[in-house]
């Protein structure tokens, strides 16, 4: 199947529209028109319903979407190892969600440039659904994560055991941040704590409420690694009698897919946790 069929089918379903899908395609509305209907034609089955406000998927079109995003996500990693110079030759791929890309993930690249200089490596920050299925299409050779997908073809192994801890500024605790750990995080806190979940302000990304935080005051729940060296500093402090949450790290690959150069990556980010280094950002 031309892989530009599938890549329009993925613009489609990601923009809503044929319209909207061709604007950021840089194509024709025509063009996405004729790609759809012969892809429905290959593929024996309408897609898309259309309609004035735009176009949404079918169930078989539902069906279809994880595995033209397996086509397309296969194709690119072809052509990536095709224009890997000669001496390049085995390539690791490892991915990491969004707030375990700093420190972890870069330390750990750090590592393996030193230790394993002639392979490739390939690196992906993502959701955690996103990297489960490009790990289950083996478009992905490992990956860090907060919460495992726990299936009988990935091996889990728990890295590190994290908390998330209520800090604050002294003298200056207000106001009151919630930051959005995931759903595990949020059942917790709404089960330990009797207050509603309110607060002056929220975020989904820990390392941006940390700053601002630092720099105009306030309470929140961070992990313990991260808000250490401020409180060893004096620039946060504990707040006494309050839950803990466990926050643990994951690693995850594929059961039967380790290689030499694999084992050696993940012997080098088990030396990198073990180290407990204190976790700046």
């Amino acid at each position: 199947m031309d892989i530009e069929l599938a890549k329009t089918f993925l613009g489609v379903m990601s923009a809503g529209s044929f319209s909207e899908a061709a604007h950021r395609l840089h194509i024709s509305q025509t063009t996405v028109t004729t790609r759809i209907q012969t892809l429905e034609s290959l593929v024996g089955c309408e897609l898309f319903v259309r309609n004035r406000s735009g176009a949404r998927l079918t169930p078989q079109g539902e069906r279809f979407a994880d595995h033209a995003s397996a086509l397309v996500q296969t194709w690119e990693r072809a052509r990536e190892v095709m224009r890997a110079p000669p001496d390049q030759a085995r390539r690791i791929c490892l991915g990491a969600e969004t707030s375990l890309w700093n420190p972890l993930l870069t330390r750990w690249v750090l590592r393996l440039r030193q230790q394993l200089p002639d392979v490739a490596l390939q690196v992906r920050v993502q959701s955690s659904s996103e990297l489960f299925a490009q790990l289950d299409h083996g478009l992905l050779d490992a990956a860090i994560v907060h919460l495992p997908n726990y299936h009988s073809s990935f091996v889990v192994e728990q890295l590190l055991e994290e908390k998330l801890v209520l800090v604050e500024v002294p003298g200056n605790t207000a106001p009151d941040l919630f930051i959005d750990w995931g759903p595990d995080f949020v059942t917790q806190f709404d089960a330990a704590l009797p207050k509603p979940r309110l607060s002056a302000m929220a975020f989904d990304f820990g390392p941006l409420a940390l700053q601002v935080m630092l720099q105009q005051g306030g309470t929140g729940y961070f992990r313990t690694r991260v808000v250490q060296p401020y409180l060893d500093q004096g620039r946060l402090q504990r707040v006494k009698g309050v839950p803990e949450f466990s926050y643990p790290v994951f690693l995850v690959y594929r059961s039967g897919a380790v290689n030499p150069d694999l084992q050696q990556a993940f012997e080098e980010l088990r030396r990198e946790v073990s180290e407990d280094k204190g976790w700046v950002i």
